[in-house]
């Protein structure tokens, strides 16, 4: 399968990470973050959680951090919201991601969460990530979860052992809050990126998943 670039070594792209709550986007983007970084690609990011009240906003910033080691720049936006309740608070959270992405600019790439997510904070997220960017490329992530509502990705990255190492090293150093539960472990972390490796083939076996709903080829 020819793959086709998110971008050149060399090369700058403006990215816009969306997640619910403090390990949403390193569960479901974090490899791929990386693997831009490795490949030289000079990254902008805006890192924006919805839900990092107490200790969790504390991981979330320096969670961001390391897997944004590298980066051109990282902005973090770390919102206040209610966790479990977000489609109670989609009218004050609109207009807060509406700012964010006013002040940002036109981001190359927006990563968020999947339209289908069994978790409501996470159709919120997608839901007002397509209602304010509608001239985006968009990559909605997966979260492994009790629901057992895993999709079809249609797109994927591919993810080098190395990287997919540190993801892991990563996750389960700066998120000491998840660590009690029972699905926070290296064998569903590796698990998921394994599977999906298999289904494009990846190089080195391990990949993201990612469902595209509209692309522009060029």
């Amino acid at each position: 399968m020819k793959p086709l670039r998110l971008a050149i070594p060399g090369e700058s792209l403006s990215v816009l990470c969306l997640g619910a709550h403090s390990d949403d986007i390193e569960i479901g983007a974090g490899g791929t973050i990386m693997a831009l970084i490795d490949a030289g690609v000079r990254l902008d990011v805006t890192w924006c959680v919805f839900s990092a009240n107490g200790a969790r906003r504390g991981e979330a910033e320096n969670s961001a951090r390391a897997f944004c080691t590298g980066s051109n720049r990282v902005t973090l936006e770390f919102g206040g919201f209610r966790d479990s309740y977000f489609p109670y608070q989609a009218v004050d959270i609109k207009p807060w991601l509406e700012d964010i992405g006013k002040r940002m600019s036109t981001p190359d790439l927006i990563f968020t969460h999947r339209r289908d997510d069994a978790h409501q904070d996470h159709r919120e997220v997608s839901m007002l990530t397509w209602n304010l960017f509608r001239d985006h490329f968009i990559l909605e992530y997966e979260i492994p979860k009790w629901d057992g509502d895993l999709g079809r990705p249609n797109a994927y990255v591919s993810l080098s052992a190395d990287v997919m190492d540190r993801k892991i090293k990563l996750l389960h150093e700066h998120f000491g809050s998840q660590r009690s539960k029972d699905w926070f472990d290296d064998e569903t972390f590796r698990g998921l990126a394994r599977l999906r490796g298999m289904e494009c083939r990846a190089p080195e076996l391990y990949a993201e998943g990612y469902f595209l709903r509209k692309l522009r080829l060029g």
